[in-house]
């Protein structure tokens, strides 16, 4: 079944007298690509938290966010005495010595300055952190069941795109005798103009080599094997999104081949169908997992 590497989730509990938020976001990327915001006092825990998160997602740009709030506390800040203390000191020998007064807000304009403001340290409760590493599996399963259900949809539009290239696949041959009788009249027409100076054994190597280069077997059947194993891929793979895209650019270079060799209007006209279809499987097959 195929996944999208697009995804969401979010989860709240509570423990104790705090609420633990987890929020997941998801969205497509060459490989794996995680984006941590959480409490500080959870950073010693990160490395074990990214693993987790890359067994479970495999790849994708993740942006993930771990909110503590407690509605029955207050964060208590101190002000950092030495560091104020510092830049006062330093500002009034920077005032004395250049001749500027001491602006009247010193005091407001001080308590704005880096440090001098400082959280109470917060230790690491093993207890919670048990917690928040269980709401965030629970956060990535709920991503799990979103991608899955994007992955659905991706794989009816998959489905239907490839229905109707094989449709517009096997429409080519109607014109295929069409074409070939018309550069074979072309080449009639020719020689009666010239009567009968030519050489015929000449004109049976120009009628062969027309009719090769004109020739689309390989192509159709080189298409035709890369739609079949487009749904192969996408049925037994669980991963599929990289070789999907390997094989949609091989789809591309036969259907390009055989626009070359169309030389029929309603032969192109086919072609441009099939890439109109195939440049939207192209879209979305960045997003599968």
């Amino acid at each position: 079944m195929l996944q999208s590497m697009t995804g969401y989730g979010k989860i709240s509990r509570d423990i104790e007298n705090k609420q633990i938020t987890v929020e997941i976001k998801t969205l497509n990327s060459k490989q794996i690509d995680i984006s941590l915001r959480m409490p500080s006092m959870f950073r010693e825990k990160e490395l074990e938290l990214r693993k987790a998160i890359t067994q479970h997602l495999e790849r994708g740009k993740v942006e993930v966010s771990i909110l503590i709030s407690s509605p029955n506390e207050k964060t208590t800040q101190q002000i950092n005495e030495v560091a104020f203390k510092s830049y006062y000191d330093q500002i009034s020998q920077l005032a004395e010595s250049t001749h500027i007064p001491m602006p009247q807000n010193w005091f407001d304009i001080l308590l704005r300055l880096p440090q001098v403001f400082e959280n109470e340290e917060q230790l690491l409760d093993e207890n919670e952190w048990e917690t928040v590493l269980q709401v965030t599996m629970d956060t990535l399963q709920q991503v799990e069941e979103f991608r899955k259900q994007e992955g659905r949809s991706l794989d009816k539009l998959f489905d239907a795109k490839l229905i109707h290239i094989n449709e517009l696949l096997n429409s080519v041959s109607q014109y295929e005798t069409e074409r070939i009788d018309r550069v074979k009249s072309r080449l009639r027409e020719g020689l009666q103009n010239i009567g009968d100076n030519y050489n015929a054994d000449r004109f049976e190597q120009e009628l062969i080599y027309y009719i090769e280069k004109l020739d689309v077997n390989e192509e159709k059947m080189r298409l035709q094997n890369h739609l079949d194993y487009f749904r192969t891929t996408m049925v037994n793979e669980t991963s599929p999104g990289k070789k999907l895209g390997f094989i949609a650019q091989e789809m591309g270079r036969e259907i390009n081949t055989l626009g070359s060799k169309a030389n029929h209007s309603e032969m192109q006209k086919i072609v441009v169908l099939m890439k109109d279809d195939l440049e939207q499987i192209k879209e979305q097959v960045f997003n599968v997992l």
